[in-house]
Formats: structure tokens, C-alpha cells, sequence
């Protein structure tokens, strides 16, 4: 049972990957930072669609891990594009 969830899961954010490069190339504005966020949101979802009700299996455990990675990686596009904003008299160095 435990692995048809996880696998069910792993499906899942497959194909909401595959969703989000869907609609990001008829949209026209394919770009990394916009698949890794819709990305992340994906797991998030993901991770709260089907959360177990009883005992959280190994896999669940580790989830937060990759959860955390990816806020990071987020972080790190924030910011990146921040800097590229803001005029170099405002960064402090």
C-alpha cells in the first residue's frame, strides 16, 4: 500500500510538471524560475492532498527535507532577480 502511494504521489507530480511546461510554452514565457516555482507549488499541494490520516509511512518522513530544498532554491531566485531589480547604490556593498 505504502508504495502505490508513493507512487501515486511520484505521478502526480509528474504530471504536474508536465502541466505546468504545458501551459508555460502555449503561454510563451518558458523560463526556469517559472517551472521551479510552479514546481514547488506542485509538491506542496501534492504533499497536502495526500497526507495519510493515520501513520505517516519512511517516504512522508523525508518529504519535509525536499519541501526545504526547494523553498531554498526558491529563496535563491528571489534573491537573484531582487538584485537584478534594485540599482547598485542601494545594495549595501
Amino acid at each position: 500500500m505504502t508504495t502505490h502511494r508513493r507512487m501515486q504521489f511520484v505521478y502526480g507530480q509528474l504530471a504536474w510538471m508536465l502541466g505546468t511546461v504545458l501551459v508555460l510554452t502555449v503561454l510563451g514565457s518558458v523560463s526556469l524560475e517559472l517551472f521551479v516555482s510552479c514546481s514547488l507549488i506542485g509538491v506542496l499541494v501534492l504533499s497536502e492532498l495526500t497526507v495519510p490520516l493515520n501513520v505517516a509511512p519512511a517516504w512522508r518522513r523525508r518529504l519535509p527535507w525536499l519541501i526545504a530544498l526547494g523553498l531554498a532554491g526558491f529563496g535563491l531566485l528571489v534573491v537573484r532577480r531582487l538584485l537584478l531589480i534594485f540599482p547598485p547604490e542601494v545594495l549595501p556593498w
